[in-house]
């Protein structure tokens, strides 16, 4: 059997999919699993032991043509299954014009004439967890194909693992931006793609990243794509000496590399942040007007920090990074968090030592 996966849009996404990728690749252990994606996908994916091939193309200015081109590169593929993660009509569209026979997706925005088994949008959609909606629709998959679900008992899993070749050639960059590797390393990632009002002030990261390189000694570096140059560079510039940064001189499969050196990841609700947690750094993460019960970062190692605040309908404009969130945490809680969990980890550290030791 040949299974074409329809990939998610964006990293975080992405990440937040594999759980789902896990399981598909269990309940059907000999089938050759593609995952049709964008380009970027290839520096998480690229070496992932539950996809045998991905089929990558970049987004172009016109959607129609990017079905076209999408579908008649697809078609002569022979895939007997199409599953369609994303929620657009367009990825639906795409499967449907690859003549694939067996298309599963989710029933939305009149998507349903074009799959051959459309899948109703589960009514808690908005209450749990991203990872779960993914793993539902791979669920009824395995009910309408073998007949059984055991799916759904499974703990999700989004942990990725990290090549040596990507650890020596993250090694390579942090040495030559000048980082001392015996001192602790902290990423920050300051941007976000997606939504301008997602961002932690500015400001804040500035006077997080003077603390951890004053107070403890810590290596700072900022991470993330050319997207966020400006404002990274900002924080650089604003912290003073002692921050490197390279946001927009990375890959992403570089990046995770660098996020898998890391000590520890402070970020906001931004896809790095999901990469930091599935390697297995622990994470911080700052969320604001966004809700993290349904798109934190997966995981135990991940710290979430939003004030317990009842907000009512206010001005959030998702192209501007000035809004005003009453629940963003302060610089102090930051901070804390940061020096209890390196603190632990000099404590886990001390012990594994002592164990080799004896």
């Amino acid at each position: 059997m040949k299974i074409l996966v329809r990939g998610t849009n964006w990293i975080g996404d992405a990440v937040m999919s594999v759980p789902a990728l896990k399981q598909l690749r269990r309940i059907f252990p000999d089938a050759h699993i593609a995952l049709h994606t964008r380009t970027w996908a290839d520096g998480l994916f690229g070496d992932a032991p539950f996809i045998d091939e991905l089929v990558t193309f970049d987004k172009g200015r016109w959607a129609v043509k990017d079905v076209y081109d999408n579908s008649q590169f697809l078609k002569g593929d022979g895939y007997d299954m199409a599953i369609v993660l994303p929620n657009s009509f367009e990825s639906a569209l795409t499967s449907f014009m690859s003549s694939i026979p067996v298309r599963f997706g989710y029933n939305r925005d009149l998507r349903g004439l074009l799959l051959t088994d459309p899948i109703a949008v589960p009514e808690w959609k908005n209450r749990r967890h991203e990872v779960y909606y993914y793993l539902n629709l791979i669920s009824e998959v395995e009910k309408r194909t073998n007949g059984r679900d055991t799916v759904s008992v499974q703990e999700p899993d989004t942990s990725l693992e990290i090549t040596a070749a990507q650890m020596e050639r993250a090694r390579t960059i942090l040495s030559g931006a000048g980082v001392d590797t015996a001192r602790k390393l902290v990423v920050l990632a300051v941007g976000s793609t997606n939504s301008l009002a997602k961002r932690w002030p500015a400001k804040n990261y500035a006077d997080v990243s003077r603390s951890l390189i004053n107070d403890l000694g810590a290596n700072v570096v900022l991470a993330g794509s050319p997207d966020e140059a400006k404002v990274a560079a900002g924080v650089a510039a604003a912290a003073g000496n002692g921050v490197v940064d390279l946001v927009g001189k990375t890959q992403l499969g570089e990046a995770v590399g660098i996020l898998g050196a890391a000590d520890l990841m402070i970020s906001n609700d931004m896809g790095l942040a999901h990469v930091a947690a599935a390697v297995g750094t622990p994470t911080i993460v700052l969320f604001g007007p966004t809700n993290p019960a349904t798109t934190r970062p997966w995981g135990a190692n991940v710290h979430v920090v939003q004030r317990d605040v009842s907000c009512e309908a206010c001005d959030r404009n998702d192209e501007s990074d000035r809004h005003v969130c009453a629940r963003w945490g302060s610089v102090e809680e930051v901070v804390t968090a940061a020096k209890e969990i390196l603190a632990d980890a000099d404590i886990a550290d001390t012990a594994a030592v002592s164990l080799e030791l004896r």
